[in-house]
């Protein structure tokens, strides 16, 4: 059973990993169509919280948020597996461009195809934002909180990891504040 699991978790984040281009942000949108709605491992919750938690750490987004659901599934050979499957693809493409792209870098629809793929990333992760946000924002405080969050992030030097330990910080004192359970 646990071998089929952990077979799963690297089929499943080898697609993800396959697909990813953009970094970590790009990826939400992948794991939600992948782990909560397909494989319904996770809810939209846990993944909010799972990738919160892969931006806190040291390292690559993708990659922590793919061993904490691996682990989370199949314990630490579900973490190997998940973390294994997300990043073999990147190696395989990264030594296959290496090889060939210098040739290539000069040619309009190269360059073109770049340029077009940036713009898909974006709207992933703007529909991505709606998505959570809806999901994440609950009530008046919230919805203060992401302003002030986003605010944070877009417009000052703040480290992303201390505005996400902030808004966690925040989120316990407004909780208590309502006498409400952690």
């Amino acid at each position: 059973m646990k071998c089929k699991t952990c077979l799963r978790l690297y089929a499943s984040f080898f697609k993800i990993g396959g697909l990813l281009f953009g970094g970590g942000l790009a990826m939400l949108p992948l794991l939600q169509r992948e782990v909560v709605t397909e494989r319904q491992w996770c809810t939209e919750e846990e993944i909010l919280d799972m990738y919160a938690i892969g931006q806190c750490t040291p390292g690559i987004i993708a990659v922590n948020t793919a061993t904490y659901i691996g682990y989370k599934q199949a314990g630490i050979a579900g973490s190997i597996f998940g973390t294994l499957g997300l990043i073999t693809p990147s190696l395989l493409i990264i030594c296959l461009i290496a090889s060939v792209l210098q040739n290539f870098l000069h040619v309009p629809a190269v360059l073109h195809a770049l340029s077009g793929i940036r713009i898909v990333v974006c709207a992933m992760m703007i529909q991505t934002v709606v998505t959570m946000a809806k999901k994440g924002i609950t009530d008046k405080a919230g919805a203060v909180l992401f302003v002030c969050a986003f605010s944070l992030a877009c417009f000052t030097p703040v480290p992303t990891a201390a505005i996400i330990l902030l808004a966690g910080i925040t989120g316990v004192l407004l909780r208590r504040k309502k006498g409400g359970s952690l």
